[in-house]
C-alpha cells in the first residue's frame, strides 16, 4: 500500500511530540483531571524511585502539564483512577485499561518480573500463600509492616522475604497497589482494589489475548504519533519485534495509515484517528514552542534506538555506571527545545538548602550557543526549581563552556518571566 503522506524528519518529530503532549506549553493551570488526561494520552507512566530530583513519574507529568501538587498523582492511585502494573516496566496506567492489561498477562510471561515471581512461588509456596491469606483476611499491608528475620541481602535488591513475596504476588496479579504512603507501596488483594474503581474495570467482557495484542499495537502507534514497525513492540513490551508484514491486516482494515518519512530506512505508520494531525504535520502546520526537561524514563527517550533515529540523540542512563566511567552524570535529563533534543543536564535538588543544582550541562554537537536557547532554558529551570521548592538555581559548568555564563545571566533575567 503506497504512503498517503510524506513527512520530513522534522515534521515527524513534531507529530511525535504532539502525540506525547510536548509540542507547546500548557494553556491552563494543571488540575487533577489534567494529570489523568496526560497519562491516558501516553497510555503508560513509568515508575522509578531515584530521587535526586522529583521521581520520574512526577517529572514526566510536570514536563507536560506544568506545576502541580505531587499528591494529585498519589490521589489518582488511591481513588482507583489509575493502577500499577508491569507493562513497559513498572508503570501507572489508566484503570479503564485494566482488563486489557490483565488479558495480556500470559503474553508477558517471559518478562523478568513474572519469571522471578513464578520461581519465588515455586520455592516459597507455603510462606507466600500464608502471606496472601493474611492480606485477604486482615486488609492492606506495607512491606514495612513486617520485621526482618533474615540478615542475608540476597534476591531482589536485598529485600526481606515478605517484600519479595508481596512483589511476587503483585507480578502474579493476586495483589494490586491500593495506594502509596511516602511513595512506599501499600498492597491489597485484587478484588478489593478493583471494587473501588469507577467505572468498574471488570464490567465489560474480558478481551482475549489476541484482542489485547491488537489493541496494544494500535495504542502504541497512537501514543507515538508516527512510528516504524520495529519500534512498536517496545512501548508495551509485546515480545518479539513487529515487522511491516505484521501490520498489513491493520492497514487493510484502515486502522493504520502508511506514511513516508524522508531519511528513514523503513516505512512509517500513523493511527487513523490521528489523520488530521498528521496532515497538518505534513503541511508544516505544527509548531513546537515548548522547552522542557525530560525524565530519563520519559516515553520520548525510553527507546534508545528510536531516540537516535528520530532526534539524532544518543542517550544512555549512567546512574548504574561507576562514577569514574560516567560521561555526563548520575541522573541526566534530556533538554527538549522547540522540537529538538538539544542537550542534557545533570541536576540535583538540594531541598534542605533550597538549591536546584545544575552540576553539568552538555549541548549536542551543532547546537548554537545563543541567547534564545539560554533564555528559554533559564525560564524552564526556574519553573522546575520552584516546583521542587528549591528556588535558587546554581549552574556549575557546561560544554561548551561559554553557555554556562550565558545561562547564568539569563537566569537572573528569568525571575518573574512567563513559564515555557
Amino acid at each position: 500500500m503506497p504512503p498517503i503522506l510524506t513527512f520530513s524528519a522534522a515534521q515527524a518529530r513534531l507529530l511525535h511530540l504532539a502525540a506525547q503532549g510536548l509540542l507547546a506549553r500548557p494553556r491552563a493551570k494543571a488540575r487533577p483531571e489534567t494529570l489523568l488526561r496526560a497519562i491516558v494520552r501516553m497510555q503508560l507512566l513509568q515508575i522509578d524511585t531515584i530521587h535526586v530530583v522529583a521521581r520520574s513519574p512526577y517529572l514526566v507529568l510536570f514536563s507536560r502539564v506544568g506545576a502541580y501538587p505531587p499528591e494529585w498523582l498519589d490521589a489518582l492511585l488511591a481513588e482507583g483512577q489509575v493502577f500499577e502494573c508491569w507493562a513497559h516496566e513498572a508503570c501507572f496506567a489508566p484503570m479503564a485499561d485494566w482488563a486489557l492489561h490483565h488479558a495480556h498477562r500470559a503474553a508477558r510471561a517471559q518478562h523478568w518480573a513474572h519469571r522471578h515471581a513464578r520461581r519465588m512461588h515455586a520455592e516459597h509456596r507455603e510462606g507466600m500463600d500464608r502471606l496472601l491469606a493474611h492480606v485477604r483476611e486482615r486488609g492492606p499491608v506495607r512491606a514495612a509492616d513486617f520485621g526482618r528475620a533474615d540478615t542475608a541481602a540476597g534476591g531482589w535488591w536485598g529485600w526481606k522475604a515478605e517484600k519479595r513475596w508481596l512483589e511476587a504476588w503483585f507480578a502474579l496479579g493476586e495483589l494490586m497497589i491500593a495506594r502509596r504512603e511516602r511513595f512506599q507501596r501499600v498492597y491489597d488483594v485484587r478484588e478489593r482494589v478493583l471494587a473501588k474503581a469507577r467505572p468498574d474495570p471488570t464490567a465489560q467482557p474480558a478481551p482475549s489475548a489476541a484482542e489485547a495484542r491488537h489493541a496494544w499495537i494500535l495504542r502504541s502507534v497512537q501514543a507515538l504519533g508516527v512510528t516504524q514497525a520495529r519500534w512498536i513492540a517496545d512501548y508495551f513490551r509485546l515480545g518479539r519485534r513487529i515487522a511491516d508484514a505484521d501490520l498489513q491486516p491493520l492497514l487493510a482494515e484502515g486502522a493504520l495509515l502508511p506514511v513516508e518519512v524522508r531519511g528513514w530506512d523503513a516505512p512509517g505508520y500513523v493511527h487513523a484517528a490521528q489523520r488530521e494531525r498528521a496532515e497538518r504535520a505534513a503541511a508544516g502546520a505544527l509548531r513546537a514552542t515548548r522547552t522542557a526537561l525530560l525524565s530519563p524514563f520519559d516515553p520520548v527517550v525510553w527507546d534508545r534506538e528510536r531516540a537516535r533515529a528520530m532526534f539524532g540523540f544518543d542517550y544512555t542512563l549512567e546512574c548504574y555506571t561507576p562514577a569514574p566511567k560516567r560521561r555526563y552524570g548520575y541522573f541526566v535529563l534530556p533538554i527538549l527545545h522547540r522540537g529538538r533534543l538539544v542537550g542534557r543536564l545533570d541536576a540535583k535538588a538540594h531541598r534542605g538548602e533550597g538549591v536546584f543544582e545544575v552540576r553539568s550541562l552538555h549541548l549536542e554537537e551543532g547546537v548554537a550557543v545563543e541567547s534564545g536557547l539560554a533564555a528559554a532554558l533559564a525560564a524552564t529551570l526556574r519553573d522546575c526549581a520552584a516546583w521542587h521548592a528549591t528556588p535558587r538555581v546554581e549552574v556549575r559548568r557546561s560544554e561548551p563552556r561559554a553557555f554556562a555564563a550565558l545561562l547564568r545571566a539569563a537566569l537572573k533575567d528569568a525571575v518573574g518571566a512567563a513559564p515555557r
